[in-house]
Formats: C-alpha cells, sequence, structure tokens
C-alpha cells in the first residue's frame, strides 16, 4: 500500500485544486497489479520532489466521481495539476524516468 496521503470526494478541492504549488495525483485501484507497482516509484518521486510538488492519491473505486470528471479509463493514470487545471498526465507503469521527465517539464528550472 502507498504512503501517500489519499484523497476523497469531500477533501479533492482544498488538497489538489486549491494548492498554489503543482499536484501530482496517482489514480489507482487495489486490484491493480500495475499500480501496486508504481506505488513505489511514485513515492521515490515525492521524497526526491519534496517542497516542489504534492503527491496524493485517488482510489477509482472508491471516488469514481472523480475519475469520471477527468475521463480516467485506464490505471494507473498520474494528473498533474496546477492552479486547480489539469497540466499534463500519463498512463500506465514507468520506472520513473518519464513521470521524473513530465514533472521537471513544468517546474522552473533549479
Amino acid at each position: 500500500m502507498s504512503a501517500l496521503p489519499e484523497v476523497t470526494t469531500t477533501t479533492f478541492q482544498t488538497e489538489v485544486l486549491d494548492v498554489a504549488e503543482p499536484v501530482l495525483v496517482d489514480f489507482w485501484a487495489d486490484w491493480c497489479g500495475p499500480c501496486r507497482m508504481l506505488a513505489p516509484v511514485v513515492e521515490r518521486l515525492a521524497g526526491s520532489y519534496a517542497g516542489k510538488v504534492r503527491f496524493k492519491k485517488i482510489n477509482t473505486d472508491t471516488e469514481p466521481d472523480i475519475a469520471g470528471r477527468y475521463g480516467i479509463s485506464g490505471i494507473p493514470c498520474l494528473i498533474l495539476f496546477q492552479g486547480g487545471k489539469e497540466i499534463d498526465r500519463f498512463v500506465g507503469f514507468d520506472s520513473g524516468a518519464r513521470i521524473e521527465s513530465m514533472l521537471k517539464k513544468h517546474l522552473p528550472a533549479a
């Protein structure tokens, strides 16, 4: 199980949409093998990007309204939000390189 904070329909607005810094949301489900494989990758990236990007997760089985709102048709699906809007998305499993590339594309150069 992932150590990332879980977001629900009740907390989505304040935890994701109302946040100034980028928020990467991991859409997943318990039964999804690739989701379980991706969890440690996302947790590692959360440690690397602490203070720059917030990391959250949403269970698509328990929060189908949010998944439907963003057209999640395949999981795992990572959506990067900034200023309340989706700015990028990644679907499927990755060892981290392509996800990190997506994050770097949207962050100011260090």
